[in-house]
């Protein structure tokens, strides 16, 4: 199987037209060979479609079957790890030689190419988002926090202004109730939470997919809002080598080498390195403090824009793949992170703090983290002869995942084993009308978080608390309390569960997925999460989809929120937190229809999360305090988005996309929308190509609607922000790349307006006081950022 497939795909149905009036069909199943020559697909499934009147094609693809008796006259062609075929039979035909290709290649009524963007299916029953190599290769991409630039689904954003961690957000809410998944093996949880976007790189990448709303019970119950699915290149089609260098104007370099291998046409083997550096200390924010005569002044402030990152990781992979039989996938990566960040003129190992001199407007604060991370993973599939609709499937995989660092005096350490098994068993009821996915789970998490935090508590006068008639810093100098608290968050996962699948497709117009599975938590007892999904097909350009479902998850409050750390907010966790549980329901209709006499794509989205219980993280209460609770009143999120995508000319592509987000949650005893929440989103993205796919064009445009920051009437005058919601920004990337026979180079700006945020942190002036805050940014923190690279590969 050969790369050009990959890039080409969509081979055309070959129909030979033979004699009349036969009672039997004859053919042959083949794919397209290294050489274009015809290979024989032996054990493919060839049924009349609604009925169990089918048949396997033998060793050399043939099959023979009769025709007499069936009013439907449509065969329906499947093969695992293939896209199924409907193929119509006329009464004059007699003989088909039909043409597969693989399912990660091929799309109903649309070509998949390395050039192709991103694309909604249209054959899944639940509303999924396909971001392709090329839409990666539509801007730097060095990893997975930067792929969603493009899209209109996904937002991305820092989580706060000193670590570099970014985090996001899908249907209004965070990124933590979204599944993310590798190869459909959920990984990016627990303590990769919040810098896992940046464990995988954008070069070991095939394709995104992101699936809104309540998702299969296969892959488990912590789905709330969707999942986000990453396909890692495979071994058998990816290139030989395949090697990519960036470097942008702020001396960030990254390297990426892929090799793949193919011992024989079953057995093959890939490895993948990444190396990431960056070593340069930035500082280009101003901020406001006080002068000896009380008045405002903008002066620069100490703190590095980005934190130093220094980055390795390998990735190895096998696949074996005895095709009709058996198909088994291996991998093993690991992954060594180092980053630090704060003052420049920070060095801990000469730092002491000095509370005599707490309120020194020059001492240094500092943030570091050491991580390393091993995972494993061991996919196996059996198929059997002549049963192409049955297959047996077990996943395992297991996470060693070590984190310890300091933010300022404070201290961290994070330790985190965890072991995922999935046993899948797939077969059909009567017939292909009626299929099955039914199988048991097991999660084992163990978990432990160590903090030490120094705590300060300030002197205030009452008016501080009030608007307008706050004390300046000249009265808030007086040290009360200070002492140091160790925090052990120790958590032991033990989860068995069991679930099954039906998918119900009566026609070729209606297809429905109901699901539940019971799972037994050793710490909340049993639970069920059942699910449904719809879709319709109203007529051949339209389709409307629905979702309902009930999702759970444990929260890791310290793993999910590290940004917090990076403060002297005080950490309180008031009572037992209980297990989150939401239910998530929605609508979707896609249309196709012509534009400018041209193809074009409509989709309207409507979603809601309501929560039955959330661990509330309330940063409103008191400036000085973080509070964990469980939810006591409402929260919920509705997000309404509308998309459209069009080619007004030749190899010009355009999306258009608006989304709304209303989501709302009872923090400081009231419902109010959600902190740093943007009340919307727009998106235009425009992409050109010329003849020959020489030279590529790429411009996104999004403009950032407004969002709630914590209450300022709460905060002493001097550090107040003068608003109380955020600005309405955009941003703006740019690319453009050019081809050549063995590689490509490309030259792009992010954020190429230069807008920043100009108070990323609260009193950054003493680091070491009561109201140091750095997750109020809400904004850009670095201005614009001119990058070059080049792609080179051999298929």
């Amino acid at each position: 199987m050969t790369k050009f497939k990959i890039l080409i795909s969509f081979l055309l149905l070959l129909l030979f037209y033979v004699t009349t009036n036969a009672q039997t069909i004859k053919g042959r199943v083949v794919e397209i060979g290294d050489k274009k020559e015809k290979l024989a697909i032996a054990g493919a499934t060839v049924v009349w479609i609604g009925t169990t009147h089918g048949i396997g094609t033998d060793s050399d693809g043939y099959f023979q079957i009769s025709k007499s008796g069936i009013s439907d006259q449509r065969l329906v062609v499947s093969f695992l790890g293939y896209k199924n075929d409907t193929i119509p039979v006329k009464k004059e035909d007699v003989y088909f030689e039909i043409v597969i290709v693989p399912s990660s290649t091929q799309l109903k009524g649309v070509v998949i190419s390395e050039n192709a963007g991103s694309y909604i299916s249209k054959m899944d029953p639940r509303k999924v988002e396909n971001i392709t190599t090329g839409e990666l290769y539509r801007a730097a991409c060095c990893n997975l926090s930067e792929s969603f630039e493009t899209n209109a689904s996904v937002d991305v954003s820092y989580s706060d202004a000193i670590t570099g961690a970014k985090q996001i957000q899908m249907l209004g809410l965070s990124g933590i109730y979204s599944q993310l998944q590798t190869e459909n093996i959920p990984l990016l949880r627990g303590m990769a939470s919040t810098y896992g976007l940046n464990y995988i790189p954008g070069s070991w990448m095939e394709s995104i997919q992101i699936s809104k709303g309540t998702s299969s019970v296969v892959n488990g119950y912590e789905s709330i809002t969707g999942q986000i699915n990453v396909e890692y290149k495979k071994p058998a089609t990816s290139d030989k080598l395949f090697v990519n260098i960036y470097a942008n104007e702020h001396q960030r370099m990254e390297a990426n080498v892929n090799v793949a291998h193919n011992f024989s046409e079953k057995f093959s083997t890939m490895l993948m390195l990444h190396g990431d550096d960056f070593q340069n200390k930035i500082n280009n924010v101003n901020t406001t403090q006080i002068n000896s005569g009380g008045q405002k002044v903008t002066m620069p402030e100490n703190f590095m824009d980005l934190p130093l990152l220094r980055t390795l990781s390998i990735f190895n992979r096998w696949d074996y793949i005895n095709k009709g039989k058996y198909v088994s996938r291996f991998g093993i990566k690991y992954m060594k992170e180092d980053r630090t960040g704060g003052t420049i003129d920070f060095n801990k190992n000469t730092f002491e703090l000095d509370t005599a001199k707490i309120n020194a407007k020059t001492l240094p604060y500092g943030f570091g983290l050491k991580t390393e991370r091993a995972e494993a993973f061991w996919k196996n599939g059996i198929m059997f002869a002549n049963k192409p609709y049955k297959s047996i499937g077990l996943i395992v995989s297991a996470v060693s995942h070590n984190q310890s660092g300091f933010f300022g005096v404070n201290n961290y350490s994070g330790h985190e084993q965890s072991l995922y098994a999935n046993l899948i068993y797939q077969s059909i009821i009567n017939n292909t009308n009626h299929k099955f996915s039914t199988g048991f789970s097991y999660l084992y998490d163990k978990y432990r978080e160590a903090y030490d935090q120094t705590q300060f508590r300030y002197i205030y006068q009452v008016a501080t608390y009030l608007p307008g008639e706050a004390a300046s810093m000249h009265d808030i100098t007086s040290l009360y309390d200070y002492k140091r608290v160790k925090y052990n968050w120790d958590r032991t996962e033990s989860v068995p569960g069991a679930f099954f699948e039906y998918t119900y497709t009566p026609s070729a117009k209606f297809t429905a997925i109901a699901g539940i599975r019971a799972d037994y938590h050793n710490k909340y007892g049993a639970f069920v999460t059942p699910r449904i999904n719809l879709k319709y097909k109203i007529d051949s350009t339209t389709i409307i989809r629905g979702s309902a479902g009930l999702g759970y998850r444990t929260a890791n409050i310290i793993a999910e929120n590290m940004s917090i750390l990076a403060s002297q907010r005080i950490i309180e966790v008031v009572g037992n937190l209980d297990q989150e549980k939401a239910i998530n329901f929605g609508v979707n209709l896609s249309k196709s229809f012509k534009l400018f006499t041209r193809k074009a794509e409509f989709d309207v989205d409507v979603y809601r999360t309501n929560f039955m219980n959330q661990v509330v993280v309330d940063m409103d209460k008191d400036p000085t305090t973080v509070y964990f609770y469980n939810l006591d009143g409402k929260s919920y999120a509705n997000s309404y988005q509308v998309q459209v995508s069009f080619d007004p000319f030749k190899r010009f592509t355009t999306l258009l996309a608006f989304r709304i987000n209303d989501a709302k949650s009872s923090s400081d005893g009231i419902v109010q929308p959600k902190l740093l929440q943007n009340k919307y989103k727009g998106l235009v993205s425009l992409s050109y190509e010329t003849k020959y796919d020489k030279w590529k064009f790429d411009l996104t445009t999004q403009i950032i609607g407004p969002a709630r920051i914590s209450p300022q009437s709460k905060m002493p005058e001097i550090v107040r922000r003068d608003y109380q919601t955020t600005p309405i920004y955009s941003l703006v990337n740019a690319q453009i790349t050019r081809k050549f026979k063995y590689f490509s180079v490309y030259l792009g700006a992010e954020n190429a307006l230069n807008y920043k945020q100009k108070d990323p942190i609260t009193e950054p002036f003493i680091p070491y006081h009561t109201h140091f805050d750095t997750t109020m940014a809400w904004g850009p923190i670095i201005g614009r950022t001119v990058y070059a690279g080049f792609r080179f590969s051999i298929k």
